[in-house]
C-alpha cells in the first residue's frame, strides 16, 4: 500500500515507459545513464557495498547505528520501501523529503528521456545523484537483485564488500544453482577491494573464495567469536540477528581502520539498531485494535533461509503462534512454511499488498498443507487477522512478503521513519 505524496508518485510514474520490456539483466543502461548524469558514482563518498539472500537490509541497519554511534554522517540505498519510495534514499541519516527527491527525479527524468531503462535502474541513478551532492562518511549501499548485473554494481572502488548469507530466492532471474547464485552475489567483488563474507554454505563459500582469488581481492569471513562477542540485547529480535550484527562489527573494523570506530560504538550500534519488518512488534493502531490482547508481529521474510530463522526464534518463545501470511506467486510458497512443521502454527492466508503478483491464497493455503501444517484461505488482511485471534493463540505474526509488510505498516500507521 504506496503512501507516496501525489507529487512523488507522478515524478516516479514517468520512468515507468521507459523500458516496457521484460527486464534483462545487464550494466549497460545505468551505465549509460550515469554517465550522462555526470559520472555522479565518481563522486561518492566511501561505499560499503552489500549483497547476499539474507540479511542485507538488518546487516546495512546495523552497520549504519554502528558508524553513527562512532560520529560519523552516513548514507543509506535499499529496496524495496514498505510504505513509501523516499525510504529507499537515506541522506545522512534522514529519509529524503519530497522536495529534493522531485527535484532529483525530475533532473533524471529529463535527461534520461527517450532512453532505454528500466525503473529500478533510473532511480538507482537518481540516487546516486543525489549521494553525490549531499556530504557524508560512508554510504551503504544495498543490491536490489543478485550483483554482478545489478544496477548498484558500478562502483569500480569500493571500500569494502560485504556478502551476507546466500541462498535460493528469485529464482525467475537467478535461477536454482545455488553455485550459479553465489556467483551472481560475488559479482560486486572489485579488483584488489577487501571482502567480507558471512558464514557460508561450502559451495557458497568456494565461489566466493575464487571470485575473490580472481580479483586479487583480501577476502574476510565472519568468524563465531564475533557472534559471541555480540551483546544480548540487540536492537533486533532473533537469534539470527546476532550473526547480522557480527558481520556489521566485523565490517566496521575493516572499514574504521582509517576512521578509528572503537569498540564502544559497535556496541551501542548494535543495541540501538532498527529495521522495520523484521520481527517488528506493532504497536496500538487500526489493524492491532482488530485483535484486542493479542501480540501482532511482523516479518517481511519471504524464501526458506529467512523462514528458518523466523521458525527458530519462534520456537523459543512461550505460548502459541499463528501465521497470517501472503506471498508473491514467484516465490518458493512449500518451502518458506516447511520450517514451521516442527510447531505446526495454523497459517491463515491473506491477498498479497495491491499491484503485485500475488499468489492466490487458496493456491498459499494448499502449499502450506504440502508442508503439513493446517490453513485456511482469507479474502482479506484484516479477516485474516481476526480468523487468527479467534485461534486464542496469544501471538500472530503477519509474514511471507515485504509488499504485505509496507501495507500492514501503513494500515497500522507505522510508516519507517
Amino acid at each position: 500500500m504506496s503512501q507516496d505524496s501525489p507529487a512523488v508518485a507522478a515524478a516516479l510514474k514517468r520512468f515507468e515507459g521507459l523500458y516496457p520490456e521484460t527486464i534483462h539483466l545487464s550494466l549497460g543502461r545505468v551505465q549509460g545513464a550515469l554517465e550522462a548524469l555526470g559520472r555522479p558514482q565518481d563522486r561518492l563518498p566511501p561505499v560499503i557495498h552489500v549483497a547476499g539472500t539474507n540479511g542485507k537490509g538488518s546487516t546495512s541497519a546495523f552497520m549504519r547505528a554502528m558508524a553513527e554511534a562512532a560520529g560519523l554522517t552516513v548514507h543509506v540505498f535499499t529496496s524495496p520501501h514498505l510504505v513509501r519510495f523516499n525510504e529507499r534514499i537515506r541522506l545522512a541519516g534522514d529519509i529524503v523529503d519530497d522536495d529534493r527527491l522531485i527535484g532529483w527525479l525530475d533532473r533524471t527524468y529529463d535527461t534520461l528521456k527517450g532512453s532505454e531503462i528500466t525503473h529500478f535502474e533510473a532511480t538507482t541513478a537518481t540516487a546516486m545523484l543525489a549521494f553525490s551532492e549531499v556530504p557524508a562518511d560512508l554510504l551503504i549501499l544495498e543490491v536490489g537483485l543478485g550483483g554482478r548485473y545489478d544496477a548498484t554494481n558500478v562502483i569500480d572502488d569500493p571500500a569494502l564488500c560485504v556478502i551476507t548469507p546466500v541462498d535460493f530466492d528469485h529464482k525467475a532471474f537467478l535461477g536454482s544453482d545455488l553455485r550459479k547464485i553465489a556467483g551472481e552475489k560475488a559479482g560486486i567483488i572489485r579488483y584488489g577491494r577487501p571482502v567480507l563474507s558471512a558464514i557460508q554454505r561450502k559451495v557458497c563459500d568456494e565461489v566466493i573464495a575464487a571470485e575473490a582469488a580472481k580479483q586479487k581481492a583480501p577476502l574476510y569471513r565472519l568468524k563465531a567469536h564475533f557472534i559471541d562477542a555480540m551483546p544480548d540485547n540487540l536492537g533486533l529480535i532473533g537469534e539470527h540477528q546476532r550473526a547480522n550484527a557480527a558481520l556489521a562489527a566485523m565490517a566496521m573494523q575493516l572499514f574504521g581502520q582509517s576512521t578509528r570506530i572503537s569498540q564502544d560504538a559497535i556496541f551501542q550500534g548494535a543495541r540501538t539498531a532498527t529495521w522495520p519488518a523484521r520481527m517488528q512488534r506493532l504497536n496500538k493502531g487500526p489493524l492491532t485494535d482488530l485483535v484486542p490482547g493479542k501480540e501482532v508481529w511482523l516479518d517481511g521474510g519471504h524464501n526458506p533461509h529467512a523462514a528458518r530463522a523466523i521458525a527458530r526464534h519462534l520456537k523459543q518463545q512461550p505460548g502459541r503462534t499463528v501465521l497470517v501470511s501472503a506471498m508473491l506467486a514467484s516465490k518458493d510458497a512449500t518451502g518458506f512454511f516447511m520450517p514451521f512443521r516442527y510447531f505446526r502454527p495454523d497459517v491463515f492466508t491473506v491477498p498479497n499488498a495491491p499491484g503485485h503478483r500475488a499468489a492466490d491464497p487458496g493456491a498459499l493455503a494448499e502449499a502450506a498443507r504440502t508442508a503439513g501444517l493446517e490453513a485456511t484461505a482469507c479474502d482479506s488482511l484484516e479477516a485474516g487477522l481476526k480468523a487468527a485471534a479467534a485461534t486464542g493463540a496469544e501471538r500472530i505474526l503477519i509474514c511471507g512478503s515485504l509488499y504485505l509488510a509496507g501495507e500492514v505498516l501503513a494500515k497500522n500507521g507505522e510508516p519507517p521513519v
